[in-house]
């Protein structure tokens, strides 16, 4: 008996906040149909997205990014957190961020006269900071998982290839198995 009001509290959990949502939205798009003289179906609807979205985006802009700023600066500060936080904040935002780093797909060679070769992509063509003359930096993601290395190898051993970012990385996270 325990487990069955177990499911159905749970179940309030779950279907009260949709409800009372569902009854909010419905009652908002009649009372705005209804206050706007002009007869145009689905203006309540279109005004109530506007509404919705502007209370996102105000949401993020006050709520939202002040937190995340302040939590981003106090993990940028601690010692060894800021290494590991700053690198995984790095790889991430290379993969979904703004900057999108790896947008050049490459077959590389890894040893000079190799018959094996590896997809990656490019992340760093100029590594004369480091002093490192005619070569590149390629990061080659590994199946099956977020992991994969970063390989330093000759210009020539790096061939471009004509196919979307995303299919690449596709194919190889799925081990090969993705047709691209």
């Amino acid at each position: 008996m325990k487990k069955i009001i177990s499911f159905f509290l749970q179940g309030l959990l779950y279907a009260v906040p949709l409800a009372v949502t569902i009854y909010v939205l419905v009652q908002t798009f009649l009372f705005l149909d209804n206050l706007i003289p002009v007869d145009i179906p689905g203006i309540g609807l279109l005004v109530i997205l506007v509404l919705i979205t502007l209370v996102g985006f105000f949401g993020q802009l006050i709520i939202t990014k002040p937190i995340y700023t302040f939590f981003d600066g106090l993990l940028k500060k601690a010692p060894l957190i800021k290494i590991v936080y700053s690198a995984v904040k790095d790889l991430l935002s290379a993969f979904v961020g703004k900057e999108k780093k790896f947008r050049n797909p490459v077959l590389v060679k890894i040893y000079e006269n190799a018959s094996i070769e590896r997809l990656g992509f490019i992340t760093e063509k100029d590594l004369s900071e480091l002093g490192i003359e005619n070569k590149l930096a390629v990061y080659l993601p590994s199946s099956y998982g977020v992991l994969g290395e970063l390989v330093i190898v000759p210009v020539e051993n790096v061939k471009s290839l004509d196919v979307h970012p995303a299919e690449i990385m596709k194919f190889i996270i799925s081990g090969g198995v993705t047709k691209i």
